[in-house]
């Protein structure tokens, strides 16, 4: 059994590279961390103010190491949304919260999507090509799957301009997938829907409030649990191996990052 980690790394260097536009919502990237070095002052006037001795008393003149988190997002990095981030009701129900999803719900036989072909940034991923993808893999959808969009988004860094432009899921996309089945929609992209600014214009043109975030909304109609950010799809195979998604347990919320790790038979 191999373990293949499809988790992006959370690096507070990768906040100064998002453009100007978009700067608050560093917090999606990673969080502000302030480091405390065992070696250094800060590691020992904690471990000194925790345990009441002094820099003279420290065992092996060193204190500990530990870290401090600030200004990040429950939708950091890797993350998995709760059906609460799409909406208050999904299929006419109280939306679940993070913490009320069963970890047996988030470890889920895996299958990637190869969309590379036909994904274009920018533009709406259509149910044809979620259909000639699948085709592609030999096997259907089957209820409970995992499914797994590789639409190229990884070959791009943050200070990548393209990195923001990704293609997107629509409301009618989205509805294809889980009315086959699918429990959990995977992406290795930054956002599961078209970017905000080309939604917003398409609303715009259009008159359409439905045109708005629709593929995330879509989730109010039939739970599904959408995981953004991924990474190293590259390393899987279409099919046969299993995905472990394990958010942090936090209380009340529509989101939290999360460790992903594909579980791929020998």
């Amino acid at each position: 059994m191999r373990l293949i980690d499809l988790t992006v790394l959370l690096d507070p260097a990768n906040r100064e590279k998002l453009p100007p536009a978009l700067q608050h919502a560093a917090g999606v990237v990673a969080p502000r961390i302030d480091y405390n070095n065992p070696a250094e002052a800060a590691g020992k006037d904690e471990f000194c103010a925790s345990l009441g001795c002094t820099h003279a008393d420290l065992p092996d003149g060193e204190g500990w190491g530990s870290e401090q988190l600030n200004d990040f997002n429950s939708h950091c990095g890797t993350h998995v949304d709760a059906p609460l981030h799409s909406g208050s009701q999904c299929e006419g129900k109280p939306a679940r919260t993070i913490d009320q999803i069963d970890l047996n719900e988030l470890y889920r036989p895996g299958m990637v999507l190869d969309l590379r072909p036909w994904a274009v940034g920018g533009e709406y991923i259509m149910p044809d090509m979620i259909d000639r993808a699948i085709a592609a893999v030999g096997r259907p959808v089957q209820p409970g799957d995992a499914v797994l969009l590789r639409t190229g988004q990884e070959a791009f860094t943050m200070d990548d301009p393209q990195f923001y432009n990704q293609p997107g899921m629509s409301a009618e996309s989205t509805l294809h997938l889980t009315a086959m089945g699918a429990t959990i929609l995977g992406t290795d992209a930054v956002g599961w829907d078209l970017p905000f600014r080309l939604m917003n214009a398409k609303w715009q043109e259009q008159g359409d409030k439905r045109l708005l975030w629709d593929g995330h909304k879509a989730i109010t109609q039939r739970e599904a649990f959408i995981v953004q950010q991924l990474c190293n799809l590259a390393a899987l195979p279409p099919t046969g191996f299993h995905v472990g998604f394990f958010p942090i347990k936090l209380a009340g919320c529509s989101a939290a990052p999360s460790r992903v790790v594909a579980f791929v038979p020998d």
